[in-house]
């Protein structure tokens, strides 16, 4: 069976994304100019009269001074940090997952990936277009990528990889549901296939990759709505397999993509369609 279960790379923290686009430290340097207004102990006692009474009302002063100060300094932090995220471009940085055991550089460059070119048997299943949109990150800004390869493969609607050797199957010498595209002046490939299937030990997923001609790669794995997919896989020929043995929650290649990689899936008139907005440091 699949042993798909390695992870690889790492969900990057707030913090880090920050950094990334040259934007952390911006909360630290706003909040610091309310430092000032901070009165020192000294500055209260000389305003006071030297009795015991004074002097409470100068340490309650402090006090509250200080608790004043504490509170504008988080609102000011929270406020910069949220006016640095508001100010991240629109491309987003993913996590990088397993490349898993079916992976098959076959150079099958197309957008339709349905069919097997050996005998042109369409695979069958409800149809889904996806469009990956590729950028790449700079100093704070995104550039659409151009000219990138972006593969898709998964499992058909029976659980079953093209090109591969499993306990269940042989399909060596097909290539179905397999194939790239490379990316237009916008960063944008475009594929159609079908809504995957499922097999034991895994959650329904598409494997993809993307590669630049300099020697670039990078990894990951859509997943899908579970409320979607119970109502894709009521359906035939998905129902025929009956109902999948692992959801989302208990992949654990799910819980390294932290759900950043589930892809927003609307209806068609054909099927369904989703978009999918890729950042990479390159």
């Amino acid at each position: 069976m699949d042993n798909d279960d390695q992870p690889v790379g790492r969900i990057l923290s707030r913090r880090e994304v920050l950094r990334l686009f040259g934007l952390a430290g911006s909360a630290a340097v706003i909040a610091g100019c309310s430092t000032e207004v901070v009165p020192t102990a000294t500055t209260v006692a000389q305003a006071s009269a030297p009795t015991a009474t004074a002097t409470s009302a100068a340490t309650n002063t402090i006090a509250e001074a200080a608790t004043a100060t504490a509170a504008a300094t988080s609102t000011a932090e929270v406020t910069a940090t949220s006016e640095a995220v508001a100010a991240l471009p629109s491309c987003i940085v993913r996590p990088e997952l397993t490349e898993g055991p079916y992976f098959v550089d076959e150079k099958l460059e197309r957008s339709d990936i349905r069919s097997d070119p050996s005998n042109n048997a369409v695979s069958a299943g409800t149809q889904l277009d996806i469009n990956v949109v590729v950028s790449q990150i700079g100093a704070g800004t995104c550039t659409a990528l151009a000219g990138a390869i972006v593969d898709l493969w998964h499992c058909d609607a029976d659980g079953v990889y093209s090109d591969a050797t499993d306990r269940s199957f042989n399909t060596v010498g097909q290539k179905f549901l397999r194939g790239f595209q490379r990316t237009d002046a916008s960063g944008l490939a475009k594929f159609t296939t079908i809504y995957p299937g499922w097999y034991q030990g895994r959650a329904v997923h598409i494997h993809f990759k993307i590669r630049t001609d300099a020697g670039y790669e990078f990894t990951s794995q859509f997943f899908f709505d579970e409320s979607l997919t119970d109502v894709v896989h009521a359906q035939a020929p998905y129902v025929a397999k009956g109902v999948r043995t692992l959801l989302n929650d208990g992949d654990g290649i799910y819980q390294q993509s932290g759900g950043q990689t589930i892809l927003t899936v609307t209806p068609s008139a054909q099927g369904y369609s989703a978009t999918f907005e890729i950042g990479l440091q390159i």
